[in-house]
């Protein structure tokens, strides 16, 4: 029987996710790992998927929607048969589904009351979602650890990123809520704050390569942050050492937000 940790990851196909996954799979952490992406994305992923059972861990993937709350019940079926038994040890939310648009312009599509509930839905309120499934259904391990990725935008204004930074400051409140409601779980819960990073998502921003050079610019260290640096910091979220680690955002960007 494999007696290894499980982790479970919302959106580990790429990026951030992806990155964390092969991070905790070299690390001896089973994995289950949710995501959506179209049919032609599939070969690499599973490519990707394989690379970290190399590690002689399980790799458990599913391709479905985890911010569908219809589908979140049959999901967690599926999870709860994946662990035969065993407990989530480590929950990751790093879902990036939203509306990059203007607030105001003359010439693109504005954003509108429906595209800012969709975005905080999905890249927010879901982790809200699977804590309280996975907490009724009592998957969780006695001492579990949730990381969940956030970015400067829960401060600064960006050009067409109103939406997301919306959902990246609910992301953090409901972070800090879930450390203090669920102490007496042995839940912590942590988000990361990840430096500007060359990521499928960042690449989706309009004009980011200005984002980008800006970034570049300010950080102390003259390079972007990787995804293989926010993966680092998730796994030490996940030690023994950091066991005290809760409620709170880690910076983990090199020195780029000091100027």
């Amino acid at each position: 029987m494999n007696d290894k940790p499980w982790a479970l990851i919302l959106g580990g196909s790429s990026g951030l996710g992806l990155a964390t996954a092969k991070k905790l799979g070299s690390k001896g952490f089973n994995l289950i790992i949710i995501h959506r992406d179209r049919k032609s994305d599939l070969p690499q992923i599973a490519s990707d998927f394989k690379e970290i059972t190399s590690n002689g861990v399980e790799c458990v993937a599913f391709n479905i929607d985890a911010t569908n709350s219809k589908k979140q019940e049959d999901l967690i079926l599926k999870i709860s048969e994946a662990v035969k038994g065993s407990k989530i040890s480590v929950l990751v939310h790093s879902i990036a589904k939203g509306n990059l648009k203007p607030m105001n312009s003359a010439d693109a599509l504005e954003l509108n009351n429906q595209d800012f509930q969709l975005t905080i839905n999905a890249m927010a309120l879901s982790l809200h979602d699977w804590v309280k499934l996975l907490v009724k259904k009592e998957l969780f391990a006695e001492d579990t650890r949730i990381i969940a990725f956030t970015s400067e935008g829960n401060r600064k204004a960006w050009q067409n990123y109103a939406a997301v930074s919306a959902a990246k400051v609910t992301l953090e409140a409901i972070t800090r809520s879930i450390a203090l409601e669920y102490a007496s779980k042995g839940i912590k819960a942590n988000c990361i704050q990840a430096g500007i990073t060359d990521t499928k998502s960042m690449r989706m921003i309009p004009n980011s390569d200005l984002i980008v050079k800006e970034a570049l610019k300010r950080n102390p260290n003259n390079r972007l942050t990787k995804p293989e640096d926010v993966a680092n910091a998730a796994y030490l979220l996940t030690t023994e050492e950091a066991k005290w680690i809760t409620g709170t955002i880690l910076k983990v960007d090199g020195g780029e937000s000091l100027r």
